[in-house]
């Protein structure tokens, strides 16, 4: 896929890893609308992506909200491409607690409603918006899912988001797969200890300790990094259904 002049959308886009990919697409020449939620610094990444970027406020389980922001994009010429980077992270609850009492359930189903649920609602609005173009560069469209290297090494404490981050990975064959007559590609990106807000809060002692784990190179991820990857996954035509674990090689311990 050629990214000049193409109309795309980042979720999650006004910080963190959305923001990087958003920047990457811009650069590439791409237009890009940021969907992200009302109260994020979505004014403040516009300033800093110049006139090729436009911020929609949305959530991504609003099927209303998230259909004007591929309006939006929309108006920049045929949608061809999205990432999807917004979620939210685990609630750290064990199944059974220290008083012997069930893990709360509420707190799971929201984690799984936001990961999940909202996933599969932008990649089922996008897809329907990408199976009208014209075929260009061998597709109609492609999309980059987020799932974790928690799908794969869940921690304990993390059965809400290990769960919800496991089934993006699960849907990413089923997606391309069922997509494939339509032309349009979808792959998932699985971070590993990435240096993100929901990192920053940490003290440094943690966060230096986090990057030691990681074996080669032993950092915290860049939201850079993510960028590249994403990038790559659209403009090369021939991945589609896999899940790239971007992580350093590292495999979490159980807690």
């Amino acid at each position: 896929m050629q990214l000049e002049g193409t109309s795309t959308l980042v979720t999650g886009g006004a910080s963190g890893l959305g923001f990087a990919t958003a920047a990457r697409l811009v650069g590439r020449g791409a237009s890009v609308v940021l969907l992200d939620l009302p109260g994020s610094p979505g004014d403040e990444a516009l300033e800093r992506l110049g006139e090729k970027a436009r911020f929609v406020p949305a959530d991504i389980l609003d099927e209303d909200q998230v259909s004007a922001a591929l309006d939006a994009a929309e108006q920049k010429g045929p949608l061809r491409a999205v990432v999807h980077c917004a979620g939210r992270g685990g609630d750290r609850l064990r199944i059974v607690d220290k008083e012997g009492k069930p893990g709360d359930f509420d707190s799971f189903q929201n984690v799984v409603r936001i990961n999940l649920f909202g996933t599969y609602n932008v990649l089922r609005l996008s897809a329907a918006r990408m199976a009208g173009n014209e075929v260009a560069d061998g597709d109609r469209g492609a999309i980059v899912l987020t799932a974790s290297v928690a799908a794969f090494d869940g921690q304990i404490g993390q059965a809400s988001y290990t769960s919800s981050k496991a089934a993006v990975h699960g849907l990413t064959l089923v997606a391309a797969r069922d997509l494939a007559s339509r032309g349009i590609r979808v792959n998932t990106i699985a971070p590993g200890t990435f240096d993100t807000p929901m990192l920053a809060r940490l003290r440094s002692d943690i966060r230096d300790g986090l990057a030691a784990a990681v074996p080669h190179p032993s950092r915290l991820g860049n939201p850079e990094d993510f960028a590249q990857l994403a990038v790559s996954l659209l403009e090369n035509e021939y991945i589609n259904g896999e899940t790239i674990r971007l992580d350093g090689a590292i495999r979490m311990p159980p807690r």
